[in-house]
């Protein structure tokens, strides 16, 4: 077990006593008060010693039971922090994104805590959240299934009914290292940590690394759900050792699980990977290589009505259509800044007769050619030119997904060379061409992510910030 070795006195660990001790104020701080200000200004006046679960008390019963973490000056801290006079504080409830995100995390800890005590021997990864819930990373003597879960499940709701404190330790790395000398995956991120100190919970006779903030103990858990597992290069290095990735989902309760469940079993009906298989539209064969599909004669229709479209809408609108090779030149993608700035998602070269050539992670550069194949005129702008052009790029194998993720793949590209006076123009005219095309595949809710300018980029700074 990762047990720590305390510098100070062990505080208690179940829910109960961690109360007492939360509460618990010298005289000296019962007879001293402090005032906290609330979001809407409204002031709180604390026995000095208190913290911002004592302060969800004294605003109502009703939030306390629902609080799950405080913002505090601007930082999002555990219930268990201790106030100041003059603090900022606003009670974080369960139904919040961040204390969402909060107790899919804690509940990613109490998995971890479960493992541990189901299989000792285990070596522990890490265990952030993600979109919709949370995975851990663990190195086992075993390969993991559907089949353990409920064993690790059964373990987790053992470790929910002990209702044990997340108790945050903060120690030197040098302490860190001594808790964790038989977890070569910490020790590792222990080492890139640049402060000198680091933060550690404890739960019961479990402690992991962290920097928090967690639910109050293990007893606020109250819906979780272990969804798969996978295997995951450490620290997405195809050179580190495979770890198995158990995934899993909370919510604040067994009906918001429910509905959450019920959409992933929606999806997984829905999923392009089934779909291409049983209306046979695409396969990915290992022989030919991962990450290439495939298109059988019916994707093929498919692709041909949806290419059809896209010309179509483009020559609409003033666009000219030009096709580039698949293969170019290594020299090629030095000059544009590729070889430099996107070589890790590049293909190795290929020698012919003496030079070295490699597959196109992009079309850039062909179109670039041929607005360079001879001279230009203002007169002639602006030029629009499309290409549905095929490129290659390097994907490591274990990010490859169905069609979402792949190493080849047609991509609806173009360049439009204008004036500066004419960039507002054209820039208005992407966005109308781009909703019309995604409004007519039925994407009426879509982000849009704005490019800027990367730490790595080409041409002069003074372009960049015209």
């Amino acid at each position: 077990m990762l047990a720590a070795n305390r510098v100070e006195p062990r505080k208690p660990s179940s829910l109960t006593a961690g109360l007492l001790f939360f509460n618990f104020k010298s005289l000296e701080e019962q007879m001293e008060k402090i005032t906290v200000i609330l979001p809407d200004g409204a002031k709180v006046e604390l026995d000095a010693g208190s913290n911002a679960y004592d302060l969800a008390g004294a605003i109502g019963s009703r939030l306390q039971k629902a609080a799950v973490a405080a913002v505090i000056n601007d930082n999002l801290m555990d219930l268990s922090t201790k106030l100041n006079d003059g603090d900022v504080v606003a009670i974080v409830v369960d139904h919040n994104e961040a204390a969402i995100d909060i107790i899919r995390h804690s509940t990613a800890h109490i998995m971890a805590q479960a493992v541990m005590r189901l299989y000792p021997n285990v070596k522990l990864g890490v265990g952030p959240t993600i979109e919709g819930g949370y995975y851990y990373d663990f190195d086992l003597g075993k390969r993991l299934s559907v089949e353990d879960f409920p064993a690790i499940e059964k373990e987790m709701r053992k470790i929910m009914s002990e209702n044990l404190l997340f108790e945050r330790q903060v120690v030197s790395k040098e302490e860190a290292k001594k808790i964790f000398k038989d977890q070569p995956y910490k020790l590792e991120l222990i080492e890139d940590i640049e402060e000198e100190t680091v933060s550690l919970y404890n739960m019961g006779e479990f402690t992991d690394l962290c920097r928090g903030p967690h639910i109050l103990s293990t007893g606020r858990v109250k819906a979780f759900k272990l969804l798969s597992v996978a295997g995951a290069y450490w620290r997405g290095d195809e050179k580190r050792p495979m770890l198995q990735r158990i995934y899993g989902t909370a919510f604040p309760n067994e009906k918001e699980l429910k509905e959450h469940l019920e959409r992933l079993g929606e999806a997984e009906r829905r999923d392009h990977r089934k779909l291409g298989r049983e209306l046979d539209l695409f396969s990915i064969d290992e022989e030919f290589g991962a990450g290439l599909p495939l298109w059988h004669p019916r994707g093929a229709i498919l692709r041909k009505i949806i290419e059809d479209f896209w010309k179509d809408e483009h020559i609409k609108r003033g666009y000219e259509l030009i096709a580039t090779p698949h293969i170019a030149k290594v020299d090629l993608w030095q000059t544009s800044g590729h070889w430099d700035f996107y070589r890790e998602s590049m293909f190795s070269p290929m020698e012919v007769e003496g030079t070295d050539y490699v597959v196109k992670p992009m079309n850039c550069p062909g179109h670039i050619k041929i607005y360079k194949s001879h001279t230009r005129s203002y007169r002639d702008l602006p030029l629009r030119w499309a290409e549905l052009g095929t490129v290659y790029r390097f994907e490591r194998s274990g990010v490859l997904h169905g069609l979402l993720r792949v190493r080849g793949f047609t991509q609806d590209d173009a360049h439009i060379f204008c004036t500066p006076d004419q960039i507002e123009s054209e820039i208005l005219g992407v966005i109308e061409l781009m909703t019309h095309i995604l409004k007519a595949f039925g994407f009426d809710k879509y982000d849009v992510y704005l490019s800027t300018r990367p730490e790595k980029f080409v041409g002069t700074q003074e372009n960049w910030d015209r």
